[in-house]
Parts: structure tokens; sequence; C-alpha cells
């Protein structure tokens, strides 16, 4: 019996799985801040890295590319984009308003599990920027271990997917700042900020939650711009 015409259209499991967790494994190393603005990405030395072939490395990077977290330069080479002060103020504006309002939701529909998670998160980043010499990258995966801990609690999954592509685009521009400026860690305000979050969860406070994750945005994208880090 021949095979249906629409079979034909059905993509390999295996290939579109792996195309998936390529993705999902390279949209990390951005999101945790663990590649900077022009980083480039070998796409050989990340097919030998994760042990896949070249081909889910080509699909993923082609996402990426088309999420605008990627770029490919003129001589084919695939990087980080470099971030402009007007394209940075933009995203940082509309973190405030998205991430703001996730906190907020999050406040007010948080159970128990989610309190517990949120909790370990800050006091993991706490824990961290009391170091005598802070792990920088570790501390850019700290930091968004705990804004993605809130956020998962707003028990909304396209809210979520939409701040994880922001921050596809602002994971790399925040691992440069602690680079450079490792000191902002304890100086920042960053850790009073989680903090201040964390409260107002506790006590269901939406508004205040709110107003914690958006200076603790605020803050940090003022003291980037001002050292003069992004291009014109």
């Amino acid at each position: 019996m021949p095979l249906a015409p629409a079979l034909n259209e059905i993509a390999p499991l295996t290939r579109q799985t792996l195309g998936d967790r390529t993705y999902a494994q390279l949209s990390e190393l951005l999101v945790s801040g663990r590649l900077a603005p022009g980083d480039r990405l070998s796409l050989r030395g990340a097919a030998e890295a994760l042990g896949v072939s070249m081909m889910p490395v080509r699909e993923a990077v082609s996402r990426l590319v088309a999420d605008g977290a990627l770029e490919v330069t003129p001589n084919r080479a695939v990087r980080v984009p470099i971030m402009t002060t007007e394209r940075f103020r933009d995203l940082a504006r509309v973190r405030i308003e998205i991430e703001g309002y996730a906190a907020e939701q999050a406040a007010l529909l948080r159970n128990d599990e989610d309190l517990a998670a949120i909790a370990r998160a800050e006091e993991a980043f706490r824990r961290e920027s009391y170091a005598e010499k802070p792990d920088a990258p570790l501390s850019v995966e700290l930091n968004k271990n705990l804004h993605f801990a809130i956020y998962e609690a707003a028990r909304s999954p396209i809210l979520v997917e939409i701040i994880r592509g922001l921050w596809l685009k602002v994971g790399p521009i925040l691992n440069l700042d602690l680079r450079a400026n490792p000191h902002r860690l304890a100086s920042g305000g960053a850790r009073e900020r989680h903090a201040a979050a964390l409260a107002a969860i506790i006590a269901r406070d939406g508004a205040a939650a709110r107003a914690a994750i958006a200076e603790d945005i605020s803050n940090a994208a003022e003291f980037i711009i001002s050292r003069g880090q992004l291009a014109d």
C-alpha cells in the first residue's frame, strides 16, 4: 500500500527533537549571559560541544537570527549583535513594563512551592554577592534564575516566553556589564531590590513587587548606559 502523501511533510522526530534541544541550549547561553556582544559562535564548535551534527546547529542558529539574538556578518560569521544605546533603552523600557507586570502577577498568584523556589534563588544570588571574589558569570546566571523563578509564578507560559525573547537580547549585555564591573554585584543595589521583590511576593503585594523589579531593571540599565559600553 502506498504511503499517504501527507506523511512526506512530517519531519523525522529525532531530527526535530535535536533541533529543539540545540535551540534551547544555545538560547540558554544567551539568556544566562554566557555570551557577550561581539562573541562569535562557531557552528562546528557548537556541534562538537553538543554532540550533534551540523544540521540541528544550523537550524537553531537560523531561528536565533530570526529572533534577533544572533546575526550573520558580511563575511558569514555568526556572532552576538553589538547593542546600540538606543536599542538598549528601548529594551529596558519594554522589560520594565512586561517584567514588572509578571512580578505583580507572581505576587498575586504564587503558591508555597513558587515562594520556596523564589526564596532559594534570592538566597543563592545574595550569597554570591557577599563573596570576597564573586564569580561574575555565575552571578549573571543566578540573577537570571531569580527573575525567572518570579516570572514562572505568574502562571502564564506565554508571558514567560515573551520575557525569554527579551532576555535573548539583553542577557549578553548583563554579562558584559559584570565582566567589566564586578564590584557592582555588591554595590549596585540589585541585592536589595531582589530582597524587596521577595518581601513583596511573600506579602502578596503586587504593586510593590512590580516596583522592585522595575527599579532593578531601570537602575541596571542606567548604570550600563553611563559606562559608555554600548555602541552609538
